[in-house]
Order: structure tokens, then sequence, then C-alpha cells
């Protein structure tokens, strides 16, 4: 016999067992309905693509995490994210596209970036973005916390905050304190404050030639604690010294004040001026969502405003704001620290179990209550019963439905609640009625515990 080679999986890869994966499919589920719910359009596009499209804009860090290799004569490159491919397609399809055009993705991502606990080479990412043509009304970055709120509470996350910036607001506050020039480098650093601490932030911002007066104002400007009326005043009193500025506290003030419409809490949500978003190419509102008791996560949605998502691909300027989850990290942190529900488990809600030979009538049942929308399974394996039963005990399937010749005869089918070791006889139909009420009385449908 030849030698078995040791089932292993690549590092930064995650496999799940069936009760896991059942669960991250319903999550993705719940996104995507809520998406949908939206009007947002799906999209998938290519895993792989062509180096030159892919990493038009990349650079540095990004570039050396790339998977790339040559298929003959063409060079080819693994999508890092979905945002690149986003904007090759709206270039490549905008005659054809209806602008504003909401889509959203959820698909694999990879980066080729040393493997550590909560973070992957290859994972799911979860996008939505709005995009315009020309122009995109400001209304649109007020409805994507809407759209974050309703996600994390439909989830089951309850208690997390929404922080909310703009870097127009952070621009003209840099030209006030004499930092302007090296925007993108100062964005950069100021990004890391949560992460390594003001002082060590101030040290950053001295190599590059920044006064050491000025960034020290500069961060107890952005890290003095107010509510979100008192940062609004606090900046709104600067007006008329940074044309910049009073754009990007205008911007701030509209998109605070008509949260509330979409459904936002006061409490869900805060004005952070310590937001920047380190990627280059927002250019106005930004977010970041973190779970309040747990900071350690760091943020689990971010996102924000751009101005020309396609540049790179075309002349057309095509303004957008969009989020993005890191699905397969936010899974992974949610179920090292047994937060997911573990009643949401269960690939089927019934194991119908033929107590004979005949499996007609096990056949008839289960695609009768398939029909009813109940997800249904059989067993047809020729084990003992204890081991039918801990077949359906062991995947958490709340209902058995045994099938024996009694049951046959009186076209009746015997119900048992796997929770509560009930049993009963029924007709078909009332015992379809009779699961689908037991499911609806078991409560909260929450995928997450109560965070």
């Amino acid at each position: 016999m030849a030698n078995i080679t040791e089932p292993r999986t690549l590092s930064g890869f995650m496999e799940l067992l069936p009760d896991r994966q059942v669960i991250f499919d319903k999550i993705r589920r719940k996104l995507e309905d809520i998406y949908s719910l939206y009007g947002f359009y799906p999209l998938d596009t290519p895993i792989l693509e062509y180096s030159e499209v892919l990493l038009a804009k990349a650079g540095g860090e990004t570039e050396k995490q790339i998977y790339r290799f040559n298929k003959g004569d063409t060079d080819l490159s693994m999508r890092f994210d979905l945002t690149v491919p986003l904007a090759k397609y709206v270039a490549k399809n905008a005659g054809e596209l209806t602008f504003p055009f909401k889509r959203y993705q959820i698909g694999k991502v990879y980066r080729g970036e040393r493997a550590q606990k909560g973070r992957f080479r290859e994972f799911y990412q979860s996008d939505i973005d709005i995009i315009g043509d020309g122009e995109l009304s400001l209304v649109n970055d007020a409805e994507i916390p809407g759209i974050i709120y309703r996600i994390f509470t439909e989830l089951g996350i309850t208690d997390f905050t929404i922080r909310i910036n703009n870097r127009k607001v952070l621009g003209g506050l840099f030209e006030l304190f004499g930092l302007g020039g090296n925007e993108a480098e100062v964005l950069r650093v100021i990004d890391k404050l949560e992460k390594i601490g003001g002082e060590a932030v101030k040290e950053e911002l001295s190599t590059l030639g920044i006064d050491m007066k000025a960034a020290g104002e500069l961060l107890e400007l952005l890290t003095h604690k107010r509510s979100n009326a008192e940062t609004i005043e606090a900046l709104s009193a600067m007006a008329g010294r940074s044309e910049l500025l009073d754009e990007g506290v205008n911007e701030l003030a509209t998109v605070t004040s008509l949260l509330s419409g979409f459904g936002v809490p006061d409490g869900n949500f805060r004005i952070d001026l310590t937001i920047a978003r380190g990627l280059d190419y927002y250019t106005g509102t930004v977010y970041e969502t973190m779970i309040n008791a747990h900071p350690e996560i760091g943020s689990v949605c971010s996102g924000g405003r751009y101005e020309n998502l396609a540049g790179y691909y075309t002349n057309r300027k095509l303004p957008g704001v969009g989020i993005s989850i890191g699905l397969t990290r936010l899974f992974y942190v949610l179920n090292e620290n047994g937060w997911l529900c573990e009643s949401q488990k269960y690939p089927s809600q019934v194991l119908v179990i033929p107590m004979t030979e005949d499996y007609a009538r096990a056949i008839e049942v289960s695609q009768f209550l398939r029909d009813k929308g109940i997800s249904t399974q059989i067993y047809f394996e020729k084990k003992k019963f204890k081991a039918r039963i801990g077949y359906a005990d062991k995947l958490s399937i709340p209902f058995c439905i045994f099938i024996g010749e009694d049951e046959i005869k009186e076209g009746t089918v015997s119900l048992k609640n796997m929770t509560d070791g009930t049993q009963e006889k029924y007709s078909l139909e009332d015992s379809a009625a009779a699961i689908t009420k037991a499911l609806e009385n078991a409560g909260s449908t929450a995928l997450v515990k109560s965070l």
C-alpha cells in the first residue's frame, strides 16, 4: 500500500466543520438579504485578473502581498480586495450600467501576508458600494450607517458604535496647523493613534519634519472627548479659516443630522476626528464600526467616500461611497469567543426516520414538508434505533418523524420534539403546522449572542 500523505491545510486558510459552516453561511445569507433590502445588485468578479489591471493602483506593501504568477505568456494576479475589481468592472461596463449603481459582493480575496491568529491569507470580504456618474448625493453617505446598524442588530450585536469622520475636516485642520503638503503621510500616522498612542504618533510626526508643538495641539483637538453636537460646534467655530475645513464640517454635519431618519440611534454613532482610514482614495466621509465591549477586535466594518473610483481605467468621473466587512475575520472572532448562537447550527429542521424497509411513505412525507418550507432530511441507513436518534441529536436537528407500519396504515406520522422529548402522532398537515409553530415559538433567530 502506498504511503498516505498527511492531510494538511495551508497556513492562513480557514476550513470549518459542518456545524460552523452552517452558521457562517447563515450570516452570509443574512448580509445578502439586507443588501437586497436596500436595492443593491449582486456582483461576482473573477478571482484572477490581468496583473496590469489589478495592480494599476497598487504599490509598496500591497504589491508585495499579491499572489502573482504566469500561465503561459499571461501575467496573472489574484484579487487582494473587492474594490479594485469593482473599479475595473464599472469602468468596463459604464455604458451598460444605470447610475447610481448599487452593488454588493461577498467573495474570497487573497493576501500573501504572514498568517497569524485572526488574520488569514484567504478570506471573505463583504462589500457594498454606491457609484455615481459625475456626482453622487451626500445623502448616500448617511444611508450607509443605517445599513451598518441593521446588519449588526439583525445579527444580534447591539452594543456597537459607528465612528464617523470626514477626510476634508482632517485636511482642513492640517492646513490650519501648518501640516499641509504631506497629508497622505500624516493621515497614515494619525490612523495609528489607537494602536500606538498619542506620544508615539507625535514622535512619528516629528520624523516627517512636523513641529512637535503643532502636532500636540492637533492631537489635543482630535482626541478631546465631546458630544456629537459639541464637536460640530467646536469645528464650526473655526469657520472661514480654511475652505476645505468648512466644506468638511458642512458635510459631516449634514450626514450626522440625517442618521436618525435612517434608523440609527444616537447611542450607536459618534463623531470621531481621529478616524483617518489609511487608504489614499478616501476623500470625504469615513466610517469605522467597533464592538464596544471588545475594542481589542478593532474595526469590524469600515469604509467611506471616494471621488473617483475608476480613475486608473477611465477618464469618466465615478464617485462612490461604500463599506467592507472582513467576514472571515469577524466570524473567527465570534467563534473563538463563543459568541455564536448554537441553536443556529443545524442544517435540517426535521429528520424523517423510516422504521420499515418501505421508503415510499418517508419520501412522500419529506417532499410534503419541503414544499411547506421545512428543511427535511431522511435517514436511509440500516442502523439500530439508538444510532438513528443519535444522528439527529449530534446534528442538533430539533425534530424527528418516525414512520412505522402503524403510521403507514393510519396515514399519520409520529413527531418527536428533540428539545423537550415529547412525542405525538399527527396527520401530515398537522405535523407541518406543529413544527412551524414550535420553530416560531423557539424565540430569537439571532446568530450572535448579545454583545
